[in-house]
């Protein structure tokens, strides 16, 4: 099972290097790469998962409305991307709601900060995937978490996928900068391992950073963005594809998994 994802949210990664960056050249950004993503996607034929911010979702309503009409889910990402705050747990659900008459499973922390696991099973949410278990240095320090998914409470908890035993991290950054023939090698061996992958992708990587110099951006996130983002992540779904994987959304995985774990024990 494959469960991609994107975390569709203003473009505010100039902002972590000191460069003002005001939302409407932020949404530009992001409704280019959001819309570079769904044409690859169709051309596919895949159902992904869309952890949108409710800025992102209030400034972009013909990407929303494409984003439903092609079958993938919209699930939640907070309210502003650069301001987090303890109540977008509850406020981006019933703005999401409200903007897409869908009701909203599944929540992502903006960076993939802590959350209240109270607070989002108080609001109905049924997923949170708030957690990379690996170590990164200066973002995150996992190691001790579980590596594959659990429960707290009645909330599915859904971490990123990492390989076991190093838990090597094989998120966006990865994808950017690895030799594709390793990505895809250290991907199978999660599949084979867990049976499942997750990873996490942004709409700004599909935009040509390189050619923008004044966004201040380090090497490694210009690396293949734009274009050389559009045929990796292209290359990875056919090869995916090829092996018989199933790609679906994170709430019809979250189905599957809650229906397994309460399935009582035969004796």
């Amino acid at each position: 099972m494959i469960l991609l994802s994107f975390d569709t949210e203003e473009f505010d990664v100039p902002r972590e290097h000191g460069v003002d960056f005001p939302l409407d050249e932020a949404m530009k950004v992001s409704v280019y790469g959001t819309n570079r993503i769904l044409d690859c996607l169709k051309n596919n034929g895949v159902k992904a998962t869309f952890f949108c911010t409710s800025n992102f979702a209030e400034n972009a309503p013909e990407v929303m409305r494409r984003i439903m009409d092609e079958g993938h889910e919209v699930a939640a990402h907070g309210c502003d991307h650069w301001r987090p705050q303890a109540s977008d747990v509850s406020r981006s659900k019933e703005i999401l709601e409200r903007l897409t008459g869908r009701t909203i499973q599944g929540y992502r922390q903006p960076r993939m900060f802590p959350v209240s696991d109270t607070e989002l099973e108080r609001m109905g949410y049924v997923y949170n995937s708030s957690l990379n278990p690996a170590f990164i240095p200066g973002r995150y320090m996992h190691l001790s978490e579980p590596r594959t998914c659990f429960m707290t409470g009645k909330l599915l908890q859904i971490p990123a996928s990492v390989t076991p035993w190093i838990r090597f991290p094989l998120f966006w950054l990865s994808c950017h900068n690895l030799p594709m023939w390793l990505y895809q090698l250290l991907v199978n061996r999660v599949l084979k391992h867990d049976g499942y992958f997750v990873t996490y992708f942004h709409p700004w990587e599909f935009y040509p950073l390189g050619e923008h110099p004044e966004f201040k951006m380090p090497f490694i996130i210009r690396n293949h963005s734009g274009k050389g983002m559009e045929e990796r992540l292209d290359r990875l779904i056919r090869k995916l594809k090829e092996k018989g994987y199933a790609f679906m959304t994170y709430s019809e995985f979250a189905q599957i998994k809650l229906a397994e774990l309460n399935k009582p024990d035969e004796k």
